[in-house]
């Protein structure tokens, strides 16, 4: 991935555009199983108490292996071996703002998932994404994974 200043407003096809801000993301998918770590923003952050996966912006100069790395430590206290990236997808929100978001699978991780920053956490059977209030940058890959896609 090139060198990106998160500061940069570009559309879709990466050309500046004034009107929107793009926030590039790096986001796991930790497996147990046929389950996976699913997270819920707190009551006061944007978005609120809708679930996602665990992960977040990546830093000038990482890599998004390197910054979900990172985040994963920040938010749940484990050292992760990022694996392959399962998909990579864009989404502008209602408000104009887009998020660039790749999503790597994690099968193995030091240390025991604690909960640092999100209002819960939980393990669940893939099959279950469905029922859950993810975030609209979420919902297509949920509905895969849900069908036994992708992984």
């Amino acid at each position: 991935m090139p060198d990106v200043n998160w500061n940069d407003k570009v559309d879709q096809n990466g050309a500046p555009n004034p009107a929107k801000t793009v926030r590039f993301v790096a986001a796991a998918l930790i497996l147990r199983g046929d389950e996976v770590l699913i997270c819920q923003r707190r009551p006061d952050q944007p978005m609120a108490l809708k679930w996602e996966f665990p992960g977040g912006k990546i830093e000038t100069g990482e890599s998004p292996e390197q910054a979900l790395a990172r985040e994963l430590n920040e938010e749940l206290g484990i050292d992760a071996d990022i694996g392959s990236r399962v998909t990579h997808t864009r989404h502008t929100y209602r408000t104009g703002g887009a998020v660039d978001l790749q999503f790597f699978a994690v099968h193995t991780f030091r240390g025991e998932v604690t909960n640092h920053i999100f209002h819960d956490v939980r393990w669940i059977p893939l099959r279950d994404l469905t029922s859950y209030d993810f975030l609209a940058a979420d919902r297509e890959l949920i509905k895969d994974l849900a069908a036994g896609k992708l992984l």
